[in-house]
Order: C-alpha cells, then structure tokens, then sequence
C-alpha cells in the first residue's frame, strides 16, 4: 500500500531535479556571456554561444518555466553590466533622463533577455535537433528586434558619428545620403545591434542543432 508520502516523493525528486539543472544552465549562460571574442565599443558582443543554455531549460522544462529562469538570468546580466547600467543614471556624457534609463535597461537586459524562454516554443516538435535550432531562432531574434527599438529610440543620436568615423567611406556616405531623422536611427541600430546579434544567432542555432543530437541533454521533462 502507498502511503502519501510516498506518492509525492517522485514529484520532490523531479522538482529538485528541474531547479539542479536550472540552476547550473543559469550559472553557465552567465559564465560563458563574460567570454567576448568580440565586443562592441556601445556595449553589445558575440559570446561562445551563451544563450544556447537558456535555451535548453525552455525546451526541455516548457516556456512558462523558461520565462521565470530567463528572467532569473536577465537580472544576473543586469548585475554583471552594472557598469553600463549606472552610466546611464550618473552624470557625464551617457546620462539619460531617469525615466528613459529605467526603459533602457528595461528593454536591453529584462526583456532581451526574459525572450530566451520562446527557445521552448518547438518543444513539441518529434525531433530535437530541429526544435532547439528554431527555438533559437526565435529567441535571439527576439532579442534582436527589442536591441534594435531600444538602440534606434534612446541611442538614435550616435548614428551620424557611427556612420561618418566608425565606417566611414562609401557606405556610410551612402547611408548618410538615403536616410536621416529616426530612419538614419533605425538603420544604424539594426546595422550596429546586427554586428554580434546575426553571428549570436547563427552560433546559437548550429549549437541547439548539434545538442539536440544528444538524448541525455535534449530531452523533455
């Protein structure tokens, strides 16, 4: 006969299971996010794949799971950038009107990366390999597409200077020539945030395809 006790301890075993491995892909995503081969001058750079774990715990846990690991990470990534973050509130040259430094850090740390948890969204997909690649996809565009409104709504102001120093020449006269105004804006920030977030995303998506070659990593609890 089954006591209660016994009934429910697969259950703590299957949660205390979730948290170990959740909490050990939050540690590595943070660890590898530190490691930039390339890093851009106004923040921003390609990592060794760390989104790659986030992605992980969304697709084997579910997205409403990956939502709360991923907002988890978000604020370690805003501890970790703490440097930029206070920029934006101290007095110099990067200081915003404290209402626009709230939505900044908002949208490049909590909500970029809270979007990790849509790596789950082909959870149910019949193959691995498959569903992590376009979990990736999905998540780091995502990611992507709220850089871009950030960048082209607060840092709008450094596209002229990005395009007549940074890449100076026939593009950027080019640039200069078709767009201005919040156009210019919008442009520089999907040309700039697509220096290490199109890289990020094709990394991220041969990783998840390879991983989800491996049973043990890749499956579904």
């Amino acid at each position: 006969m089954q006591t209660e006790e016994t009934i429910n301890r697969p259950s703590k075993k299957f949660n205390t299971e979730r948290l170990a491995v959740t909490a050990v892909m939050i540690a590595l995503a943070s660890v590898l996010s530190i490691f930039q081969p390339l890093q851009l001058p106004q923040g921003g750079g390609i990592t060794i794949m760390s989104m790659l774990p986030m992605i992980l715990v969304a697709y084997r846990y579910g997205m409403l799971w990956g939502l709360g690991s991923s907002f988890i990470y978000s604020v370690i990534q805003m501890f970790l950038g703490f440097g930029t973050v206070t920029a934006f509130f101290m007095p110099g040259d990067d200081q915003q009107v404290w209402w626009k430094a709230v939505l900044i850090v908002f949208m490049d740390y909590i909500l970029a990366y809270t979007a990790m948890c849509l790596g789950g969204l082909f959870r149910k997909s019949a193959n691995p390999s498959v569903a992590l690649c376009l979990g990736a996809v999905v998540a780091l565009s995502a990611r992507y597409l709220v850089h871009i409104i950030s960048g082209a709504v607060f840092f709008g102001a450094w596209a002229e200077w990005w395009f007549t120093d940074v890449m100076a020449g026939d593009f950027g006269a080019s640039v200069l020539e078709t767009y201005s105004g919040f156009g210019l804006a919008a442009f520089y920030s999907v040309v700039y945030n697509g220096l290490y977030m199109i890289p990020e995303i094709i990394l991220t998506s041969i990783g998840g395809f390879a991983v989800g070659k491996i049973p043990i990593v890749a499956k579904k609890k």
